[in-house]
Parts: structure tokens; C-alpha cells; sequence
């Protein structure tokens, strides 16, 4: 069996402003304490873990004793099988981390992501952690391994657990308006383009405050309920295609053709420079034939 040394690190972090909790007469921060209704505010050394057996009965469990049954994939990631990466429900994922290789386990390291990559197939392996055992997902990246942990089947909740979802057949005028919506709002997929815009907000109301000026009210689109379906989806349409225009208005940059896909990079930018090439050729040729007949009639 082929041990790989590695460590783990979380691929991604939350970052938003946070609010501390004020005494609001006062404005002075408040502290939480850990408080026995029998012998007041305790330390974090008086702490013990329990689990509540019955209602305000609890059955103690000690550090040394957990650590008496954690199992083996609390020191080694296990590998189970191999399973293409197109069969996983990303419904299942739960966090993401980085799989580094320490400096013996490298060739190794690699050697899995090459071979992942190339069967373009993900690994399904177990690891221990937080006191909890994981099926994990360990899928190659263009440099380097993530490692997604995953919620179990009986964690994953069903759609109509949330209430009922009508099959219903829709017209074929209404399925073309919505493609056509699709594909004028279709676009690559670039993370930067995204950002928080409520977290911006929130930093233009603190900056507001400590300015002295008055906090402006964010307008709101008023929303109604949709009667007319297709209606509805053309007007959809219509200001997707009036978006570029708006956009462009306030940059200054030039305004592009009204419902025109735009290119989704610089390969198909420059392909359709050649279509348009070839588009303004073809009726030039065609009114010199057109002229050439005429000399012959």
C-alpha cells in the first residue's frame, strides 16, 4: 500500500464585517460567561463535556476516553475507491481543503493527480476529524489536490421534503423565450466578476456614521407576482439585452449590438472577427457578379 505524506489546509475562508455585542445604554461591550445556576460564573479548566441521555440527565465523557476510540483515519486519510468525477452530486459537499505533500510524499503526490487528471476520476476516501469521520472527495486541480468533505445520504435533505414540486408541461413559446433569455445572460465563469454587496453596503453605512452623514437608503426593485408567464420572461429578455447598454453608458465604453451574444474570450473573439471578415467579403462578391451580368446581358 502507497502511504503519501500530507497536510491539510481549508481552501477557502469567509470574510464579512462582524458586530460586537453593546450594552446599548451604556455603549460599553458586554462579555459572555459560563455560568452554573448552582455555583455561578466558572472557568474553561471547570468545563466537562456530557451528553444529555435523558431530559437534564447527561452520561460525562472524558478527553482520554475519546481518544481511547478514535479509529485509524484520525492519523491516515484511506483511500476506498475511484469514482468519475461527473457522478458526484456537489448537493454532497460540505468543505473544501488543500492536500500539500510533505517533501518525501511529493512524487507520489503527483503521480495521483496526474493519473486523477487523466481519467479525469476523483478518489472516495475516509479521514477522521472534530471528532466526526468523513467520506471525503479527493478530486485533481490544475496544480495540486483538493479534498472536499461530504455530508452523508441520510444528512442530505430531499427537494420534497420542502414541500411539493409540481411536474408541469410547459409550452414550447415559452421554453424559446427562456433559451433565448439563457443565452443572453450566457457567460464564462469568472469568481472576480462577484462580489458582497450587502457587505458593501454595510461599509458605506459605518463609513456614513462616523462621517456624520446620512446613511442613504438603498432602492429596492418592487417585486410582483408573476400572472403572465410570457409576459413576464420577454420582459426578462428585454432587460437583459438593455443591461450591456446601461453598463456601457456608465463606463463610456461602446455600446454593443443590442441582443448580440457577446465572445467569451479571446480565441472566439477573434473567430468571429474573421466570420464578420468573411460576411462583409461575401456581398461585395456577390454585386460584382451581379455587375458582370449585367455587362453580359
Amino acid at each position: 500500500m502507497v502511504s503519501i505524506p500530507v497536510k491539510l489546509y481549508p481552501a477557502a475562508r469567509s470574510e464579512h464585517l462582524s458586530f460586537n455585542m453593546l450594552h446599548e445604554g451604556c455603549g460599553q461591550r458586554v462579555k459572555q460567561q459560563l455560568v452554573c445556576p448552582d455555583h455561578g460564573v466558572l472557568g474553561r479548566d471547570e468545563i466537562a463535556k456530557g451528553y444529555e441521555y435523558e431530559k437534564g440527565r447527561y452520561v460525562v465523557v472524558e478527553k482520554d476516553e475519546i481518544k481511547k476510540i478514535e479509529p485509524a483515519t484520525v492519523r491516515a486519510m484511506e483511500i476506498l475507491e475511484f469514482v468519475p468525477l461527473g457522478d458526484v452530486d456537489p448537493l454532497y459537499y460540505d468543505t473544501s481543503y488543500y492536500l500539500v505533500p510533505d517533501e518525501p510524499g511529493r512524487r507520489a503526490y503527483v503521480l495521483l493527480r496526474q493519473a486523477l487528471a487523466d481519467r479525469k476520476m476523483a478518489a472516495v476516501a475516509r479521514v477522521a476529524m472534530h471528532n466526526r469521520e468523513y467520506t471525503c472527495i479527493v478530486r485533481p486541480l490544475e496544480k495540486g489536490i483538493a479534498i472536499h468533505s461530504m455530508f452523508f445520504q441520510n444528512e442530505v435533505r430531499s427537494i420534497e421534503e420542502m414541500g411539493p414540486v409540481d411536474s408541469l408541461q410547459v409550452q414550447q413559446k415559452e421554453l424559446d423565450l427562456a433559451h433565448s433569455l439563457i443565452e443572453t445572460l450566457s457567460a464564462s465563469f469568472e469568481p472576480q466578476k462577484y462580489g458582497d454587496t450587502f457587505q458593501e453596503n454595510l461599509r458605506k453605512l459605518i463609513d456614513a456614521k462616523l462621517e456624520g452623514r446620512e446613511v442613504e437608503e438603498v432602492e429596492k426593485p418592487r417585486l410582483a407576482p408573476v400572472v403572465d408567464l410570457m409576459a413576464a420572461l420577454k420582459q426578462s429578455l428585454q432587460q437583459a439585452r438593455d443591461l450591456p447598454r446601461k453598463q456601457a453608458q456608465k463606463t463610456g465604453e461602446p455600446v454593443p449590438i443590442s441582443g448580440a451574444r457577446q465572445p467569451r474570450g479571446p480565441e472566439e473573439a477573434e473567430a468571429g472577427t474573421e466570420r464578420e471578415t468573411e460576411a462583409k467579403a461575401r456581398p461585395a462578391e456577390g454585386r460584382q457578379r451581379r455587375k458582370t451580368g449585367r455587362r453580359r446581358a
